[in-house]
C-alpha cells in the first residue's frame, strides 16, 4: 500500500507557509505527523514535497511513535547532534595549548611567530600535525582555555629596588608634613618632546563628516618648525599646573628655570609666607639625582628665593607613580588628541585650555632661552655644595636631601689660633674692624657667606662662556695670587666706608689694583641680591695714602701691617707694573 499522494499534495502548500514559522523541533514533529498520516512511503513523499531531509522527517515520525520527544525547552534530546572535535580527538586541546604557549614565549623553534599568530594559522598548523579543525573550533577552544587577544601592559620596571615601597612611604610622609604646615609640594617632570608643525597626532575629534584635518603624510622633522619641550610643575596642594615650554634642550638648568618660573608666576602668590618647598621628581632625566648640575642649579634658586628646598626622588623605574603623570600630563594629552601642534602658540594655548571636573587649571609659558648641553660642575664646587649647602637624609640620602638657601659656616681655625696672613698683605682679622668697614665683624662674615652662592654661580657661568675648558697656565709661570670672597667684601666695605683709593686697598691685600677694581665692582653688583646688615656712617675724613690709613687705624687701636711705601703714591697710567704679581678673579 503506497503513501496517500492526495494528502501529501494538499499539505504541500500549507507546509510551505507553516514551516518557516517553526523552530527545528516543531518542524521535525509536524513533518513526522504528516508522514505518519500519509501511510507507507509517507516519509519519502513528505521529504520531497517539503524539501526537507529524509532523516529529519523520519526522526520526527519516530519521536511521535515512541513518545520520546525532546523535553520542553530543548530542540533535541540530550546527547543528540555531532560530537565536538575534542571528544573525537582527545589530544587536540593539548596540541593547541602547546602551539599557543610556545608562540607566547617567543620560542624560536615554534612555527608560529608574532606576525602569524591568528586562528586561521593555528587551525592550519593543527591540521598539518594530524588534528584537523577549523578556525571556529580554535576560537571556541581558546576562549574555553582562558585565552583572549590582549595588547601590551607597561608594567615591567626592571630590577625591583628593595627599598621601593619604603621610599614611597617616605615621600608620602614628607608630603603630608609639608601640606599640613601649609608649605608647597610640587611634582615635576618633562613631558615627551613634540615636533612643531602640521604632523598627524593620535586620537579622534568631532568634525564635519568627510572633513578631517589635513596634515603631512610623513613625520620627518622639519628644521624650520623646531621642537617643544614641555616641563611641568604640578602643585599637589592647590591642584594647579604650570608648564614651561622650552625650545632648546632639556637640561638641569632648564628644569630649575621651569621651577623658578612657576614660583615667580604662581608659587610666591599662593604661598606668601613659605620658607620651604618640597619637590618630588623622577630618578632620571634633567632632574636626575645623579646629575651634578641639578643640585647646583637648585642651590642658585634657593639663594635667590630664600627657600629651603627638599627633594625626594622616586626609585628608578617608578616614574608612573609621580603625581604629575596622572594629574596633569594625561589631561594635556587628552586636550592634544587629533590636534596638530602647528606652532608654539598653539601648544601654549591648548595646554592653558586644559581643565578637569575636579578643578584643575593650567598655566603655560614659552621659554626661548638657551640651555646648552655639556655644562659641568667642578669637583671643588660639588664638594662645597656637599659640605655647606646640601643635607642628606638618613634614609637613602641620594634620593632624599635638602638644599639650604644660606651656606653653613665654614670650619674656623682652632680656638686661640689666628690664621696666618699671607706675606705682603694685611690679615683679614685686622681689616675686619668696624672703624675700617663700618660693619660689625660678625655681620661682615655673614654677608660673605650669603654671597657664596651668587658668586660661585656667576663664576661658573663666566668660565663656561669664556673658555669652556680649564685655565691654561704658561709654562714656568708662577701661580697667581688669589683673594677670597671675604677679601672681596672687605675691599668693598673699606672702599665705601673710608673712600680709600683702590691702589691703597690693593697694597693692604697684596693684590694688583685692577683685581681690586674688578672685585669691588662685582661685589657691589652681587650685594643687591642679598639683605644688607646695618652699617655705620662714613667718618667723613680724607685718607689718600697707606700712611694716612695707618694713622687713622692707630687712633682706633689697629695696627696695619704690610709693605711700607709701595702704596704711598698712586700707580702710573699703566694698569700693570712690571714685576708685580697678578691676582686673578676666580
Amino acid at each position: 500500500m503506497g503513501a496517500n499522494a492526495e494528502l501529501v499534495r494538499l499539505m504541500g502548500p500549507e507546509l510551505d507557509v507553516l514551516l518557516p514559522m517553526l523552530d527545528e523541533k516543531s518542524r521535525r514533529l509536524v513533518l513526522g505527523a504528516v508522514a505518519r498520516a500519509a501511510g507507507d512511503g509517507g516519509i519519502t513523499a513528505v521529504a520531497d514535497a517539503a524539501g526537507a531531509s529524509w532523516q529529519t522527517v523520519a526522526n520526527g515520525a519516530a519521536e511521535l511513535e515512541s513518545g520520546d520527544a525532546a523535553p520542553a525547552g530543548r530542540v533535541r534530546r540530550p546527547g543528540g547532534g555531532r560530537k565536538r572535535l575534542e571528544e573525537h580527538d582527545p589530544r587536540l586541546t593539548a596540541a593547541l595549548r602547546e602551539l599557543v604557549e610556545a608562540s607566547t614565549r617567543g620560542d624560536p623553534e615554534s612555527l608560529l611567530v608574532w606576525t602569524t599568530l591568528s586562528v586561521r594559522d593555528i587551525a592550519a598548523e593543527l591540521t598539518r600535525r594530524g588534528h584537523p579543525c577549523g578556525k571556529g573550533a580554535v576560537l571556541r577552544l581558546l576562549h574555553a582555555g582562558g585565552f583572549s587577544t590582549q595588547g601590551n601592559s607597561r608594567t615591567v620596571e626592571g630590577r625591583r629596588h628593595p627599598d621601593r615601597d619604603g621610599q614611597f612611604r617616605h615621600i608620602a610622609r614628607r608630603a603630608g608634613e609639608f601640606l599640613a604646615a601649609g608649605d608647597p609640594v610640587i611634582s615635576v617632570d618633562t613631558k615627551k618632546k613634540e615636533l612643531v608643525g602640521l604632523y598627524a597626532r593620535k586620537g579622534r575629534e568631532w568634525r564635519p563628516k568627510g572633513d578631517p584635518r589635513q596634515v603631512r603624510d610623513h613625520d620627518f622633522p622639519d628644521p624650520g618648525g623646531g621642537t617643544a619641550i614641555p616641563y611641568g610643575v604640578y602643585d599637589v596642594g592647590d591642584n594647579t599646573g604650570f608648564v614651561n615650554v622650552g625650545t632648546d634642550h632639556d637640561t638641569p638648568a632648564f628644569a630649575v628655570e621651569s621651577v623658578r618660573r612657576w614660583w615667580d608666576t604662581l608659587g610666591k602668590t599662593r604661598y606668601p609666607g613659605a620658607r620651604r618647598l618640597l619637590i618630588t621628581a623622577d630618578a632620571g632625566g634633567s632632574n636626575s639625582y645623579r646629575a651634578r648640575a641639578w643640585p647646583a642649579e637648585l642651590a642658585r634658586f634657593a639663594a635667590e628665593t630664600g627657600l629651603e628646598i627638599t627633594v625626594s626622588h622616586f626609585p628608578p623605574g617608578t616614574s608612573k607613580w609621580n603625581k604629575i603623570e596622572h594629574r596633569l600630563f594625561c589631561h594635556i594629552s587628552r586636550t592634544w588628541r587629533a590636534r596638530p601642534l602647528a606652532s608654539h602658540q598653539v601648544i601654549i594655548d591648548t595646554i592653558a585650555a586644559t581643565s578637569t571636573a575636579a578643578g584643575l587649571t593650567v598655566t603655560a609659558r614659552l621659554d626661548i632661552g638657551r640651555y646648552p648641553l655639556g655644562a659641568e660642575v667642578s669637583d671643588t664646587r660639588m664638594k662645597e655644595l656637599q659640605d655647606r649647602l646640601i643635607s642628606r637624609d638618613d634614609f637613602h640620602g641620594a634620593w632624599n636631601y635638602t638644599v639650604r638657601p644660606v651656606p653653613r659656616p665654614a670650619p674656623g681655625p682652632e680656638p686661640g689660633a689666628a690664621a696666618p696672613a699671607r706675606a705682603g698683605r694685611c690679615g683679614q682679622d685686622t681689616l675686619n674692624h668696624p672703624a675700617l668697614t663700618g660693619m660689625d665683624p660678625a655681620d661682615l662674615n655673614a654677608l660673605a657667606a650669603a654671597l657664596q652662592i651668587p658668586y660661585r654661580a656667576r663664576r661658573e657661568q663666566h668660565l663656561y662662556t669664556r673658555r669652556r675648558r680649564g685655565r691654561v697656565r704658561a709654562e714656568g709661570a708662577a701661580p697667581p695670587r688669589k683673594i677670597d670672597l671675604t677679601d672681596h667684601v672687605l675691599a668693598t666695605r673699606i672702599r665705601r666706608h673710608l673712600n680709600l683709593p683702590v691702589h691703597v686697598i690693593a697694597a693692604l691685600l697684596g693684590a694688583d689694583r685692577t683685581t681690586i677694581s674688578h672685585a669691588v665692582s662685582l661685589t657691589g653688583t652681587l650685594l643687591h641680591s642679598v639683605p644688607q646688615p646695618p652699617a655705620a656712617e662714613p667718618p667723613g675724613i680724607r685718607l689718600r695714602t697707606l700712611d694716612d690709613l695707618r694713622g687713622y687705624a692707630a687712633g682706633h687701636g689697629i695696627t696695619i701691617t704690610g709693605p711700607a711705601g709701595q702704596a704711598d703714591a698712586p700707580p702710573q697710567d699703566t694698569l700693570t707694573t712690571p714685576g708685580t704679581p697678578q691676582t686673578h678673579l676666580n
